[in-house]
């Protein structure tokens, strides 16, 4: 039986679980709409740093960060549009706001609903009206994100959209990777470069983005615990960033609708034209055994 429940924490947590698979999801909408942790069973699936969560000055390194209106860095945090020249923070705004829950259902599945809308903070730095309404659905053992980004402004609207889904892993030389993608390039390097199926976890930074999608999956088997994740995103997504740090134990596997300065650029960035929502969906099914 599908279910929504509400605990009152440092910040009010929603709870979607499926009893059926032992499965269980919290939803912190007030920091920055974000989903913290997904257990099924013992099995956690989420990384999060408690410590930078409980501090709200910090950014959260932790569960399912949301991107927008941009994916990734501006060259000093800088992009121009129709003449004019706006600072924008990495990954935009969204992930530091606090969201409205606007819905929850268990007819098909446990959901919640969580909304931004623009504001006075919001336009300084991206002047556009939206209202975003993202749609967190736990079905079994599968967690399905489906994110509605509104124009309601009279120009149409360019935007990024994406997540960083952070994954704990104990032992990194055991994960074994299916991605849809052999070519990438590292952060601040233009190089394009092959991936060869594995990382070297030796390094003390992993930043990269895969490029030219063959498919909409990706799977990451972890051998030390016996966990599959499977990964499917719509067509809107056109890029796949894989983020670590030596001696943490997550891993980042992060699908952006398009390349970090797509502002800039205009490279597969997303448009919505004024009234128009654009749809864009994410699933991830874990598997264990």
């Amino acid at each position: 039986m599908p279910a929504v429940t509400v605990k009152q924490q440092q910040y009010q947590t929603y709870i979607l679980s499926d009893e059926t698979f032992s499965s269980e999801v919290s939803v912190v909408p007030e920091r920055g709409g974000i989903i913290t942790d997904w257990r099924i069973g013992e099995h956690e699936i989420f990384y999060l740093d408690t410590e930078r969560f409980s501090d709200p000055s910090l950014s959260v390194r932790g569960g399912i960060p949301l991107l927008f209106p941009i994916c990734g860095n501006l060259p000093n945090d800088t992009y121009s549009l129709n003449g004019q020249t706006y600072q924008l923070k990495q990954h935009g705004f969204a992930r530091s706001l606090p969201w409205e829950v606007t819905n929850q259902s268990t007819e098909n599945g446990a959901s919640l609903t969580v909304s931004l809308k623009s504001n006075d903070q919001t336009r300084v730095v991206y002047p556009f009206d939206f209202e975003l309404n993202f749609i967190y659905t736990l079905r079994g053992n599968t967690l399905e994100l489906r994110y509605c980004h509104k124009n309601l402004s009279e120009e149409p609207m360019p935007f990024a959209t994406g997540i960083h889904p952070y994954f704990t892993v104990m032992n990194k030389n055991q994960l074994v990777f299916d991605l849809p993608s052999t070519q990438f390039q590292a952060k601040d390097d233009d190089t394009i470069q092959t991936f060869s199926g594995k990382f070297d976890f030796e390094q003390d930074e992993i930043d990269i983005a895969f490029f030219n999608l063959s498919k909409s999956s990706a799977i990451v088997s972890d051998s030390s615990r016996n966990l599959k994740l499977t990964f499917n995103w719509d067509d809107r997504y056109s890029t796949l960033v894989f983020w670590t740090v030596k001696g943490k134990d997550f891993y980042c596997l992060e699908p952006w609708s398009s390349p970090r300065n797509a502002l800039n650029t205009g490279e597969f960035l997303l448009t919505a034209e004024p009234g128009e929502t654009v749809e864009t969906f994410i699933t991830i099914t874990a598997e264990m055994g």
